[in-house]
């Protein structure tokens, strides 16, 4: 069971570093595909799925835009700016 819930952090890891690498690649195209594929798991999923997300994936993707010095307002979808301002206060 712990390595189901370690594999499960470090594929949520590595989507977001999909994110990242196409956000680098100025494909921002793919990178909001990959958004929209993570909000759709936020608001389906169960809630570990939704922590996960939250901690894990969004965490990351707002750590690189905000050292980027990116605004979140045209990436993210209204469910995860609002997750997203939920983190930042």
């Amino acid at each position: 069971m712990k390595n189901q819930v370690t594999n499960v952090f470090k594929n949520a890891e590595r989507f977001a570093e999909v994110t990242k690498k196409a956000l680098i690649a100025g494909n921002v195209q793919r990178a909001k595909k990959c958004i929209r594929i993570a909000e759709k798991l936020f608001v389906t999923g169960s809630t570990e799925t939704k922590g996960i997300i939250t901690n894990v994936y969004l965490y990351s993707i707002a750590s690189f835009l905000s050292v980027k010095h990116c605004t979140i307002s045209n990436l993210f979808p209204e469910v995860l700016k609002i997750e997203y301002a939920k983190q930042c206060h």
